[in-house]
C-alpha cells in the first residue's frame, strides 16, 4: 500500500469532484471514504490507474450521499452517471485547496487540521493522534472548518502569508504518534513551492530544511533535549543544509525580503558554524534586526536579546530583554540563561525553575528543571 501516493493524489481528486459540482465539504468527505476503500482493497488488487480509481470511487460515494440526502429532504437532486474523464480532469487544484484550507475565516487550529486532511491526505484519526486529542474532538474541528468555508470561491489570488503561517504551525508541532508533522510540513511546502513562484515560499522551505537538518542531534540517547550549543554537529544532515542554503540564496537574490527568509538566514548562520564558538552572532543580530523591522514580533525581539547577549555580552542581552514584556513565553528561560552568563547563579536558578513550571511540554520542562538543579548544586558547593 503506497500511502504517500494516496496522500499526494488527495487534493487532485477533491478538485475533480468540486469541478463536477460537489461542494467542498461533500467532496472532501467522499474522497476520505474513497481513501478508506483504497486502504482496504489496494493491497490485494492494486489499480493500474490509481488516480482514476480514486476519482471513480469518490464520485460514486458523492452520488450515493447526494441521493440519500435527496431522499431525506424529499426533493430531487440532479445526479448523473460518472462523467468521462476529459481535458479538465488534468487541472491541478492543489494550490486552490491550499488557499481554501487557510481561509482567514478559520482559526489557526482549524486551518491546520483542514490542510492536513484535504491537502495532506491524512485521516482524522492520524491528525488527532498527532495533536494528542480524541478523534471525536478532531472530527468536530474539521466539520466546523468545512462548514465555515462552505461555498467559498476564490476569484482573486489567495493570501500566501496565511498559507505559509499554517504550514509553519504544522512544522512546529514536530513529531507525535505515527505521523511526523515536521516531515509532512516539508512535503506540503515542497508541493506548494512546485506550484507557486514566491520568494517567501522558498524561504519557508529553506527554514524548515535547515531546522530539520539538526533534528537527530536535538535529543540525547535518553531522550533529553540537547541545546544548540551542545549538539554534536557531525549528526547534522549536510544534504538538507546544502539544499536549504541554496534555496535561501536564490530567494534572497530576488531582493524581496520576508520574515521566513530572515529566519532562514539565521538558521543558515548556525548551520555554517563548525562549532558553537565560531557562530557569527554579529550577523545573526543584524538578521534579527531585519526580522523585527518586518514583523515587530515579540518572539523575534526575545531571540534577538539572546543574540545580543552572545555578540555584545550578557549585560547587553539583559538590557535588550528588559525592554520586553516579562509575560512572554520563554522570557524566564532567556533571562535565566543571560543571568548565568553574567555570573548571577542565584537569580538564574530561580528563573530556570520558573521557566520549568511554565514549559509547554515535558521534554522542555525536564531540561529547564535540570538546569535549575545544576545551578542549585553549584550554589551549595
Amino acid at each position: 500500500m503506497d500511502e504517500a501516493l494516496l496522500r499526494t493524489l488527495t487534493p487532485t481528486v477533491i478538485g475533480v469532484l468540486v469541478r463536477r459540482g460537489a461542494d467542498f465539504a461533500a467532496a472532501e468527505d467522499a474522497v476520505q471514504d474513497a481513501l478508506v476503500e483504497a486502504v482496504r482493497l489496494w493491497p490485494q488488487r492494486p489499480p493500474a490507474d490509481p488516480k482514476g480509481w480514486l476519482i471513480t470511487v469518490a464520485w460514486r460515494k458523492f452520488l450515493d450521499a447526494a441521493r440519500a440526502d435527496s431522499s431525506r429532504r424529499h426533493r430531487e437532486v440532479r445526479v448523473e452517471a460518472e462523467p468521462a474523464p476529459g481535458q479538465g480532469e488534468e487541472v491541478d487544484d492543489t494550490l486552490w485547496l491550499y488557499f481554501l484550507c487557510a481561509h482567514p475565516s478559520l482559526t489557526p487550529a482549524s486551518a491546520v487540521a483542514l490542510t492536513l486532511r484535504a491537502v495532506g491526505g491524512l485521516t482524522t484519526r492520524q491528525i488527532a493522534q498527532a495533536y494528542l486529542v480524541p478523534e471525536a474532538t478532531m472530527a468536530q474541528r474539521i466539520s466546523r472548518a468545512k462548514r465555515t468555508i462552505s461555498g467559498v470561491r476564490f476569484n482573486q489570488p489567495g493570501d500566501v502569508a496565511t498559507v505559509l503561517r499554517v504550514l509553519y504551525l504544522v512544522f512546529n508541532e514536530g513529531y507525535s504518534g505515527d505521523i511526523d508533522l515536521a516531515a509532512e510540513a516539508i512535503r506540503l511546502t515542497r508541493q506548494l513551492a512546485a506550484r507557486i513562484d514566491h520568494e517567501e515560499v522558498a524561504g519557508l522551505l529553506a527554514l524548515m530544511l535547515l531546522h530539520h537538518a539538526r533534528r537527530a542531534a536535538r535529543t540525547g540517547p535518553d531522550g533529553r533535549l540537547v541545546p544548540l550549543a551542545e549538539q554534536d554537529r557531525t549528526r547534522w544532515d549536510t544534504r538538507l543544509i546544502a539544499e536549504g542554503v541554496d534555496l535561501l540564496q536564490a530567494a534572497l537574490a530576488r531582493d524581496r525580503l520576508g520574515e521566513y527568509q530572515a529566519q532562514a538566514a539565521v538558521a543558515a548562520l548556525h548551520a555554517d558554524a563548525r562549532t558553537a564558538e565560531e557562530t557569527d552572532w554579529v550577523q545573526i543580530v543584524e538578521w534579527y534586526d531585519e526580522l523585527v523591522r518586518l514583523t515587530d514580533s515579540p518572539v523575534a525581539r526575545l531571540n534577538r536579546a539572546v543574540a545580543v547577549g552572545e555578540a555584545d555580552g550578557p549585560r547587553a542581552g539583559l538590557a535588550a530583554l528588559a525592554e520586553l514584556d516579562p509575560t512572554l513565553p520563554r522570557y524566564p528561560a532567556v533571562a535565566a540563561y543571560l543571568h548565568e552568563r553574567d555570573g548571577d547563579l542565584l537569580t538564574s536558578a530561580r528563573l530556570y525553575a520558573e521557566a520549568a513550571r511554565a514549559a509547554p511540554n515535558l521534554a522542555e520542562r525536564d531540561h529547564l528543571t535540570r538546569q535549575a538543579a545544576r545551578l542549585n548544586a553549584r550554589l551549595r558547593d
